[in-house]
């Protein structure tokens, strides 16, 4: 019995053993770095999404998770349900693992460039989980804020870091890397300070999904089916939007990119008003220093990803160059154009 097959075979015991649920089908599913998943048809025709956390897991961390999650589909957003075990727990423990096991909903994961429906479905969407997080317990697990309170200059030394480690590795463009992140020592040290002096003083703080990004949104015709994979921190719901708005991968790729973002932030505010207009207009370039200020998939051996993963991953770095470049030369306008959205009748 080969591994996949040995995978099947104890996913199956647990759903029976846990869930009372007889497994027909498992399929694994080639995504994700956290955990082990699969999809699984049961005997009745349920498809369900299975999630086996590694030895490493941190358990309390996942039983938030899961518990936002369910709260966030209570307040009837599109969230899959997930499952209680026999004993009522959202976790649970089989087979010396953790385990969750969730609905599967309709329609995919897609990473191409968003559309201006789906924006404004996504933004929709997200005005109304944050409202409804405002009332949730603020989670003890903190979202980082490098593109806030780093310095520059230790910034500035991961580009050599970063080259390093991809040296080691064997990285199969060095050069174009080089290149990427000499413009990144560049925009640092140009842009950074600057960047963060206007920012408002006080920024909004709350319990948040803290990882809303097209990877963890599945859609069905320009609409959101499922919201998966909540991280659960304290987080700023403006650095949430700003995120999303300005999705690199449609920044990058996609002519309308602005009338996304901008389509987005209407309907958000459309759902979730009380947000400060300051907050709200500062959005992009909050988006542009966590950009800035993130290294993420300048280097992919260390995560130890399937092919297809790995390929995503070092395009979405190249489209995160693309975006910053795009962010730094329009940034004034879009403050202007999103200053304009709630000019009528605000009074944040």
């Amino acid at each position: 019995m080969d591994e996949a097959e040995q995978g099947a075979a104890l996913t199956a015991d647990v759903l029976e053993d846990r869930y009372g649920l007889v497994v027909d089908l498992v399929e694994p599913v080639h995504m994700g770095t956290d955990t082990i998943n699969r999809r699984v048809l049961t005997d009745d025709g349920l498809r369900l999404f299975v999630k086996q956390y590694p030895a490493m897991a941190d358990l309390d961390e996942a039983r938030n998770a899961w518990d936002m999650s369910e709260y966030c589909r209570a307040a009837e957003l599109p969230v899959p349900r997930v499952w209680p075990d026999a004993d009522d727990n959202l976790v649970t423990i089989a087979e010396g693992s953790a385990w969750a096991v969730v609905d599967e909903v309709p329609g995919r994961v897609t990473t191409s460039a968003m559309t201006i429906p789906l924006a404004e479905h996504i933004g929709v969407v997200m005005g109304r989980m944050h409202r409804a997080l405002a009332a949730y317990p603020l989670p003890r697990r903190l979202q980082q804020t490098r593109w806030q309170t780093e310095s520059v200059e230790d910034a500035v030394a991961k580009c050599d870091t970063v080259m390093a480690r991809a040296t080691r590795q064997g990285h199969d463009h060095l050069d174009q890397l080089r290149v990427d992140l000499d413009q990144r020592h560049t925009d640092l040290r140009t842009h950074a300070a600057e960047l963060r002096e206007q920012l408002p003083e006080t920024l909004v703080e709350q319990a948040l999904h803290a990882d809303l990004t097209r990877t963890n949104l599945i859609t069905l015709d320009d609409a959101v089916t499922g919201i998966i994979d909540f991280r659960c921190a304290s987080a700023l719901p403006v650095w949430e939007l700003g995120r999303a708005a300005f999705d690199p991968r449609t920044v990058a790729t996609s002519t309308e990119w602005t009338a996304c973002a901008l389509a987005m932030v209407s309907a958000y505010r459309s759902e979730h008003p009380s947000l400060p207009m300051q907050e709200v207009r500062a959005c992009a370039r909050i988006a542009l220093l966590y950009m800035l200020f993130s290294f993420y998939g300048a280097t992919t051996a260390e995560y130890d990803l399937p092919r297809d993963a790995e390929v995503d991953l070092k395009r979405y770095w190249r489209e995160r160059q693309t975006a910053i470049r795009r962010l730094l030369g329009d940034l004034e306008g879009l403050e202007d154009e999103l200053t304009a959205l709630g000019a009528s009748g605000d009074t944040s």
